[in-house]
């Protein structure tokens, strides 16, 4: 396990890195990488392994609209990388009751607990789940998950994701990274 001193995007290439020396090692074949804009999932174009990219869903940021350029979800496509744009796990409905009535939901609870660890673990559990849900990755299947506090990437995992439906049969089997010194969301 490597910390890094602090969170933040100047991690994102020693993550990689560390993520793809470690599914290489252990025979993981499936990489999952949450990223909004595509940019740290590109950094993943011929790596040897099959990546899933998961980005925000539209309408995170504005009404309607995806935060990847077309252009670049094009690109990661040709590439061979799946890009996955969906409700994310940890948000959803929960996220328009608090919008709405103001209070905390078990999911955002469940968020806030797995942000102790660090943002990006929490987001790193999060997109292993969506993807799963979506059918991008194997049931049952050891994968490395990337993620980050922000922008870049500062933390990955490998774990074993469950559907959503069962979301607390997900195991974390080892921190491959993370940064000692974070922020809270």
């Amino acid at each position: 396990m490597v910390y890094w001193a602090r969170a933040g995007k100047e991690n994102t290439q020693a993550t990689i890195e560390a993520a793809l020396n470690y599914a290489k090692d252990k025979g993981i074949h499936y990489v999952v990488v949450a990223s909004s804009t595509g940019n740290t999932a590109e950094k993943f174009i011929g790596c040897d392994r099959r990546v899933i990219c998961v980005t925000y869903q539209a309408g995170f940021k504005e009404p309607g609209q995806l935060s990847i350029k077309p252009e670049v979800k094009k690109r990661l496509q040709q590439s061979g990388i799946d890009v996955l744009s969906t409700t994310h796990l940890m948000a959803g409905l929960d996220r328009a009751l608090r919008y709405k009535f103001q209070g905390i939901y078990p999911t955002e609870i469940m968020a806030y607990t797995l942000r102790m660890f660090g943002q990006g673990v929490k987001v790193c559990v999060e997109v292993a789940g969506m993807a799963l849900d979506a059918g991008l990755i194997p049931y049952g299947e050891e994968v490395v998950v990337v993620a980050g506090s922000g922008k870049g990437a500062d933390t990955a995992l490998a774990m074993v994701p469950a559907h959503s439906q069962f979301f607390f049969d997900t195991k974390i089997k080892e921190i491959i990274c993370k940064p000692r010194e974070f922020e809270h969301h």
